[in-house]
């Protein structure tokens, strides 16, 4: 934590607020930080002058509604206090159980994976070539570099992060991803394996370092998706074929000669990125992909490098390659058995009511990384709800274990709301979101629209019931309202 982090929490120190972990981290700090040390000493000086005014006050007898002035106030102070503390708290459960930020990162890749379907034909007859070649191939595997610049979460450190990704891809028996990373806030190394079973509708994690493993299921939505796609060359190629793109003409690469296509079609990743550039390259000879690079701008606070390389093409694997290998002395992770997030209808409503009910209001953007950062922001504002100072006392008396499955818990409606939303941009349904303007209390207004067909539409209202109309209804319902 830095000096910013501590000051937020100096209030509830002189309090009393704090629970004896961080009251302790807080009183070392100021042992060793001399600016810190000055702060602390102007608010206890007048912590201790409004106690001793408010004992004068109240032995003077003063009027009632002047007395219970004063106590609102210092209420006010105490609560905003105590939001402070809990807010850091559960950014602390995540920050500090790493297998946490794997597997909350993963659940947003995996989405963001799910929803880059087939979403047009293409025309450029080169593409549509190797797109052919490539479909007949039964497995094969590729190597993929990835750096992150940023941060998912508001107030935390920013700094670039690598990883590297060997993927192993067969039609008949799913995909294996083997990664290794540094987290940048500790410098740990870790690797982990993630296992995608189709066949049982289940993603294993193995996390070596932790010796623990996780378990999660699809629910037949996200399956269909993933059957559709494993983030392999075909889909790139088809997400490509179906955005503006264009041709840059021979190259060289690796000593091979290749042909080169290029996107900046934010299309491409269904609206999630701000900015976003994709080059493929595919050898002239054989009409396979050899390179494949990526610089995606998610938002003014993260952004992402890869490159994708080493394509091995049709090899021969066997099913004992995609079975987990958990050793005996692994436990399960406390997520084990949880259901991925779902892209339904349904899971999205549940989403905006959750957050509606810890917050008072509807997410400013359903745009994935934006929601995710505001919901970790909003943790730091004054105006959770009593329902969500309620569930933040309720995680903090959960053993450690318990407290991390439900964060996980808590972020699979939100995840789910943001992977619904990208599928309607990614399947070209034209979604319209006024979370700007409409809150719970509207309850008849449009919050979020899509296209089902040519005049009709369907509609999520204020109060989060959701029916069929016509575009004739919609016009007249969207009056007045601004995205």
């Amino acid at each position: 934590m830095n000096c910013a982090e501590y000051k937020e929490l100096l209030v509830a120190y002189i309090e009393g607020l704090l629970d004896e972990s961080q009251n302790q981290m807080v009183a070392e700090h100021l042992k060793d930080c001399r600016t810190c040390q000055a702060e602390a000493k102007q608010m206890s000086n007048l912590h201790d002058r409004l106690v001793k005014n408010g004992n004068n006050l109240t032995s003077n007898n003063l009027e009632d509604d002047v007395m219970n002035k004063i106590m609102r106030q210092q209420n006010e102070m105490l609560k905003t206090a105590s939001k402070a503390g809990i807010a850091l708290k559960l950014r602390r459960i995540i920050m500090k159980s790493p297998i946490v930020k794997l597997a909350a990162a993963a659940v947003i890749i995996i989405g963001v994976l799910a929803v880059m379907n087939y979403t047009g034909p293409g025309s450029n007859v080169a593409l549509a070539d190797v797109l052919n070649k490539i479909e007949h191939v039964q497995a094969f595997m590729y190597r993929m570099k990835m750096e992150m610049t940023g941060n998912m979460m508001p107030n935390m450190p920013t700094g670039k992060q690598e990883m590297e990704v060997a993927v192993t891809i067969s039609n008949d028996f799913g995909m294996k991803m083997e990664s290794e990373m540094t987290d940048p806030t500790t410098g740990q190394e870790m690797t982990q394996q993630v296992y995608f079973l189709l066949a049982q509708k289940t993603m294993i994690t193995v996390s070596p370092e932790q010796k623990r493993y996780m378990r999660m299921e699809f629910d037949d939505d996200m399956l269909a998706r993933l059957k559709k796609q494993n983030n392999d060359p075909r889909e790139t190629i088809k997400q490509i074929m179906s955005c503006e793109y264009t041709e840059l003409g021979r190259s060289v690469i690796d000593g091979i000669e290749v042909d080169g296509f290029e996107t900046n079609d934010p299309g491409f990743m269904a609206g999630m990125a701000e900015d976003v550039n994709i080059k493929l390259w595919v050898d002239v000879k054989s009409w396979l992909p050899v390179r494949t690079e990526m610089d995606v701008r998610m938002n003014e606070q993260m952004q992402m490098h890869a490159v994708i390389y080493d394509y091995q093409w049709d090899i021969p694997v066997d099913a004992g390659e995609f079975e987990p290998v958990i050793p005996e002395d692994f436990t399960s992770f406390p997520t084990g058995g949880m259901k991925m997030p779902g892209m339904t209808e349904e899971a999205a409503i549940e989403g905006l009511k959750f957050f509606a009910e810890i917050t008072g209001q509807y997410p400013k953007n359903l745009n994935m990384m934006n929601l995710m950062q505001e919901f970790y922001a909003i943790r730091d504002s004054e105006n959770l709800t009593d329902a969500g100072l309620r569930l933040d006392e309720e995680v903090d008396r959960m053993p450690k274990d318990e407290q991390i499955r439900k964060v996980m818990d808590l972020m699979r409606p939100v995840q789910s709301l943001g992977m619904f939303y990208t599928a309607l941009v990614q399947d070209k349904k034209e979604p319209v979101y006024y979370g700007e303007s409409v809150g719970p209390d509207n309850a008849d207004a449009v919050l979020l629209r899509w296209k089902v067909s040519d005049d009709r539409y369907r509609v999520i209202f204020g109060d989060l019931s959701a029916e069929d109309v016509t575009a004739e209804e919609l016009a007249e319902l969207e009056k007045g309202l601004v995205e």
